[in-house]
């Protein structure tokens, strides 16, 4: 079995593959205070709950855009799985083309989640990725990854309006009963729900209307808020929320095929 870790800024995102198919997999909320032994048990623990014991692990890949947690889960694989992680980064191998003006300055994730489409669905595509911040990254139809967009996350919006506001409360992220809300809570449901699936839309119209991808463009969503999201648009035509493991998969497979060759 492999191992996949997505190493995000609020979530941790783990996977277990067995070959090519997605078993357990689990969306925790990432905690920059654990220590190495604290993120060693609690991955053997769930481990556990799917079935795997450390043995039956061949490998693990992972891929963070969080530095300083990247050393203590690679440390805690290696003392509690007894595995090697392979950590993919700038120096990967992906088999993508880069167009990024400083290819290092791509986050993993954006590089991964390109790798997955590539292959899965081809070019030219928009990722849109609805993780603490929502990226929007371009795949030509020949596999070339342009570059793309950076906005704050709708968790950052909502938070944000709590903190640099007196009287607007914390709400929570579900549509209200109409778009003109009629109270202080669902007038902030409507801002940040409708708000934000209209710059998405936006977006993804500026994309296609790039001479790069086109009006063939496909567009794929994925990240913990990719299924909410996606429920009051049209625009998002895929949904893989679990993009990014399989990206990870990928990418293994092609690191012991090299070896082999």
């Amino acid at each position: 079995m492999l191992l996949t870790i997505d190493i995000g800024n609020t979530n941790l995102t783990l996977g277990l593959y067995e070959g090519q198919r997605l078993g357990a997999r689990w969306r925790l909320a990432t905690d920059h205070e654990r220590m190495t032994d604290e993120y060693g048990l609690q991955i053997l623990g769930l481990l556990q709950h799917g079935g795997c014991s450390p043995q039956q692990l061949h490998g693990v890949c992972l891929a963070s855009v969080v530095p300083p947690l990247t050393g203590r889960i690679v440390q805690a694989c290696r003392q509690y799985l007894h595995c090697e992680p392979l950590v993919v980064d700038a120096r990967t191998d992906t088999g993508i083309r880069i167009a990024y003006d400083d290819p290092g300055a791509v986050g993993a994730d954006r590089i991964v989640d390109a790798v997955a489409v590539q292959h899965f669905y081809g070019g030219p595509a928009c990722v849109v990725d609805f993780g603490t911040a929502t990226t929007f990254d371009a795949l030509t139809a020949d596999g070339v990854y342009l570059g793309g967009a950076i906005a704050p996350g709708i968790g950052i919006s909502a938070d944000a309006l709590v903190q640099r506001t007196s009287k607007l409360p914390r709400v929570d992220l579900s549509a209200p009963p109409s778009v003109i809300g009629r109270n202080t809570v669902h007038a902030m449901q409507s801002g940040l729900l409708y708000g934000y699936v209209a710059m998405v839309e936006g977006m993804v119209a500026r994309f296609r209307a790039c001479p790069e991808l086109g009006p063939q463009m496909k567009v794929i969503a994925t990240g913990g808020l990719a299924e909410t999201v996606a429920q009051h648009t049209d625009v998002l035509q895929i949904i893989a929320p679990w993009l990014t493991l399989d990206g990870l998969r990928l990418l293994w497979e092609r690191a012991q095929n090299q070896r082999k060759d």
